[in-house]
């Protein structure tokens, strides 16, 4: 595994986490990274992304207006912060970093090279 994840925990319903992930053992400054997250008994599903320049990232339509993503390539970490926490978005979050550089933040959800090892995020309503 080469990102870690953390800032998941429990948390009430319109509550705020920010989920962070960096780089382990190597670096990834160049490459498109973003949020997936999976429920319990359901597929995983995309998040949001950024790409490699942190100037274009890539909602999900379920998370749009209170989900934000962001990096900071000099700490080699991508944030995602999320606000107006719902039940629904109950999940272990794992952040993705593409295969190969340069990848757009649209395209991260067909390219994922390598996983972090998730982070759990609880919303009690």
């Amino acid at each position: 595994v080469q990102l870690q994840a953390s800032g998941g925990g429990l948390v009430q319903a319109g509550g705020s986490l920010r989920l962070t992930c960096v780089d382990s053992g190597r670096t990834f400054t160049n490459y498109a990274k973003g949020w997936f997250r999976q429920a319990p008994g359901k597929e995983r599903e995309f998040v949001a992304a950024v790409g490699w320049r942190g100037q274009s990232a890539h909602i999900a339509d379920s998370v749009k207006g209170r989900f934000t993503i962001s990096r900071d390539n000099a700490q080699n970490t991508v944030y995602l912060q999320m606000n107006s926490l719902k039940s629904e978005d109950t999940a272990v979050y794992f952040c993705a970093v593409a295969t190969k550089p340069y990848i757009s933040a649209q395209s991260l959800m067909r390219f994922v090279g390598d996983w972090g090892q998730g982070t759990q995020v609880t919303v009690s309503s």
